[in-house]
């Protein structure tokens, strides 16, 4: 039975006792900060590597290919060996990697282990795991909802940070300062983050046995569902945004880069709003809430677009409620999604998470396909308009099939 977290014993730099949230954020952030940090570096990589700029821009998407497969599996393999273990090795592997990209005096070598830092992903799936392990569903969402918030801050500054390594350095500037959070966070880990998971163990072939369970869970796929297409809805974001700041605004990179930081810092807020609110809300009209203001946002973006008054501060402006939305909503769906089946907590984390990226993914490639010189913004407005719209609809399920089960 999770316990409250008046009930939960937590000792900061005590390996006996469940991670602080400040180990928490830190493991949470390390894989936040692996994701962007050398993203400026991308044109001096492909000069020093004496290759195509499409070439370097795979250890972007392959990255995020790694990134949902391991998740799929990464949670069902915590579920039966312990969320300390699995966190360790990962930890090691992504400093490994992290070396391994340093020394790395080709294309294909830097890919490959630009490939194997995706390990790193365990920190995040691990992080909201052990959380939801101690802690009530109510409790785990603000608990996240706090994680998420400290998360949401590397985001903003790791680009500008890899910049001035970049022209400090070199392009390996951004990777040293990899490995030296990776060694950090390891560190931490070992000397703070004590076991969660009950009930180890288990026969060996049976570790994924729990993944037809959870897949017939339908309220899993609610919450999972409503993730997606919110989380899917910044994926867009990321994927039109470069083209329309530049076409459409004629923004330079820095004045683009200035804005570009809008939704995470609605993101920040949103989570705030998680942590302080969600255990009292509750998960459900949290999660609603925050669909509601994602939608409006796009709602009101849209009406300006047909007004004719679309410009810059006011495209980027409403885009900072896309971030306050899915803040809001995101760590109640998140402990939704792993209280459906409280024992296949990893696994329900792991998975959705690979959900929630592969779908992202695929609304990001299809905004930069439907974006064009004479489309303008449109596609993008629109995109974003229908799926914060239909984010609402399978939570709506989930409220339809609680009140069942409960009737």
């Amino acid at each position: 039975m999770p316990q409250t977290p008046s009930a939960v014993d937590i000792r900061f730099l005590d390996p006996t006792t469940p991670p602080h949230v400040s180990t928490l954020v830190a493991q949470a952030s390390i894989a936040a900060l692996a994701m962007n940090v050398f993203l400026p570096s991308l044109p001096s990589m492909t000069s020093y590597f004496q290759t195509d700029y499409a070439v370097m821009q795979l250890s972007v998407s392959l990255y995020l290919l790694v990134n949902a497969v391991l998740q799929v599996f990464i949670g069902a393999i915590s579920d039966r060996f312990g969320r300390r273990p699995v966190m360790l090795a990962a930890l090691i592997g992504f400093i490994l990697a992290t070396i391994g990209t340093l020394l790395a005096t080709t294309a294909l070598t830097f890919l490959i282990f630009r490939m194997l830092q995706a390990v790193v992903v365990t920190a995040i799936v691990l992080s909201r795991a052990s959380i939801r392990d101690v802690m009530g569903e109510g409790e785990a969402a603000s608990r996240i909802g706090y994680v998420t918030m400290g998360m949401a801050i590397v985001p903003m500054i790791a680009p500008a940070i890899g910049g001035l390594l970049d022209e400090a350095f070199g392009w390996r500037g951004s990777f040293a300062l990899m490995l030296i959070a990776g060694i950090a966070v390891l560190a931490l880990s070992w000397r703070d983050m004590g076991e969660t998971k009950q009930n180890l163990g288990g026969a060996r072939g049976g570790m994924f046995t729990g993944i037809p369970e959870l897949m017939r869970a339908r309220r899993f796929w609610g919450y999972c569902s409503t993730a997606t297409l919110a989380s899917g809805a910044f994926f867009a974001y990321l994927g039109g945004v470069p083209f329309v700041g530049t076409v459409v605004f004629g923004l330079s990179p820095s004045q683009l880069g200035m804005y570009f930081g809008a939704p995470a810092l609605g993101y920040a807020i949103g989570n705030f709003l998680a942590g302080r609110y969600a255990a009292r809300v509750g998960v459900n009209r949290m999660i609603l809430l925050g669909c509601i203001t994602g939608f409006g946002g796009m709602v009101l973006l849209a009406a300006l677009y047909l007004a004719g008054q679309l410009s810059a501060p006011v495209f980027f402006g409403c885009f900072i409620s896309t971030g306050l939305g899915n803040g809001m909503l995101l760590p109640s769906a998140t402990s939704g999604m792993m209280s459906v089946r409280p024992h296949l907590a990893g696994t329900a984390s792991g998975i959705g998470g690979a959900i929630m990226i592969g779908g992202g993914a695929g609304l990001s490639a299809l905004a930069g396909a439907l974006l064009t010189a004479e489309s303008g913004a449109a596609p993008l407005i629109w995109l974003m308009v229908i799926t914060t719209g239909l984010a609402m609809v399978p939570l709506f399920y989930v409220l339809h099939r609680e009140g069942r089960i409960s009737a």
